[in-house]
């Protein structure tokens, strides 16, 4: 077993070592976002999903994205499409941070 492994190894060019790269790193970052949530809940003591969970998901699927439009594999190709549910969450939180604290506003108008 540990022949074809070296074997297999051996066998792969700089562009698919590269792509492997691609695709590993992609996994790792989105399995990364389920640790990084553990962490920040563990500390805060109540359920939290933090801003960097979205960015994992984000970044890692859209490497693991392109690692399957580099295999043509349908399968992982479909199976990223999560990434738009990311980036629209991170445009609510980015949207959120922007827009100024209701409670220090002013009102436009005198109240009735």
């Amino acid at each position: 077993m540990f022949a074809k492994l070296i074997a297999w190894w051996s066998a792969l060019s700089p562009a698919e070592v590269t792509w492997l790269a691609v695709g590993l790193v992609g996994q790792a970052l989105f399995s990364a976002r389920w640790l990084i949530q553990w962490l920040v809940t563990e500390r805060s003591r109540r359920s939290v999903v933090p801003d960097a969970f979205w960015y994992l998901s984000l970044f890692g699927g859209l490497l693991v994205f392109a690692y399957g439009v580099h295999r043509m594999d349908p399968v992982i190709i479909l199976g990223q499409f999560g990434v738009i549910i990311y980036a629209r969450n991170l445009f609510f939180i980015r949207q959120e941070k922007r827009a100024p604290d209701a409670s220090t506003s002013v009102p436009l108008s005198p109240a009735a």
